[in-house]
């Protein structure tokens, strides 16, 4: 039985590429989107499985009666993609309150409500999947991504709780984190910027490669789409999927790093108990 996407941002980047590996295997999309017109061509193209949804993820209390409309229609979801979402540079002392709180709601709190509207019917059918759109900022970060490596940690963490509270109700929970992708997520409207003092020369560089790298990236989104599918199929779906040879090198290598941390101190961390 083909399958019911949710995909938010569906308009670019991996969501675009997600819809349009859907579509191609017969599958039914509701692409989220805030210009749900971005999406006309596609909507066109396949009107029998193609839908377009009006949808700013940060709009909490839209989220509930936007999936109960999608489920009347379509008598389900199948798979929720939590894509939505933009990169920001800044350094920690000079990102602001609005603009960290801004980050959270995008990258955070929209998925967290859509999780928990898409939850009680992917229960009741006992099957589904969650997709969060991490990156390979949720596994370890640098200068100038602390607000964005925030919330995406925030995503991983609740995520990895989440895959283990609804795997007895034969649901699945992948967390996807790409590296540099070919998507519009370094395009200069879509990329927030803090104020750069000039006081931190590491984020000046990170603001640098922000500015200059759209376009040049080495991932390939329609690729990208089509290992998320392969491991949503597989008989053991993984909970992590890092995307890119960028990714794969930078999560090793920061595991190796934790332990070694850990190794170093271990005997001392470890006699940390009352002495009986």
């Amino acid at each position: 039985m083909n399958k019911v996407w949710l995909i938010t941002g569906a308009s670019s980047g991996f969501g675009r590429a997600l819809t349009e590996a859907a579509l191609a295997a017969g599958d039914v999309v509701v692409g989220a989107a805030r210009r749900p017109e971005a999406l006309d061509e596609l909507v066109a193209a396949h009107p029998d499985q193609m839908e377009a949804l009006r949808l700013d993820v940060t709009d909490i209390l839209a989220i509930a009666a936007a999936v109960r409309d999608v489920v009347a229609r379509h008598g389900r979801i199948d798979v929720l993609v939590n894509n939505a979402g933009r990169t920001h540079v800044g350094a920690f002392e000079e990102t602001t309150d609005d603009e960290l709180r801004a980050l959270f709601d995008l990258h955070v709190l929209g998925p967290a409500a859509l999780v928990r509207a898409v939850l009680p019917y992917m229960r009741e059918r006992r099957s589904g999947a969650i997709v969060q759109m991490s990156s390979v900022g949720g596994q370890g970060s640098f200068a100038g991504f602390s607000a964005y490596s925030g919330t995406k940690f925030a995503l991983e963490g609740m995520s990895e709780a989440l895959a283990d509270e609804v795997s007895d109700f034969g649901i699945k929970v992948l967390i996807v984190e790409p590296g540099a992708f070919r998507t519009s997520l370094f395009e200069g409207s879509r990329a927030g910027f803090s104020a750069d003092s000039g006081v931190y020369e590491k984020v000046s560089g990170t603001r640098a490669y922000v500015s200059g790298g759209d376009g040049a990236q080495a991932g390939d989104p329609a690729k990208a789409a089509a290992l998320i599918r392969a491991a949503l199929e597989a008989d053991r779906t993984p909970l992590r999927l890092p995307l890119g040879d960028d990714s794969v090198t930078t999560v090793l290598d920061h595991l190796d790093q934790v332990r070694a941390e850990v190794m170093a101190w271990e005997k001392r961390t470890r006699d940390t108990a009352f002495d009986e």
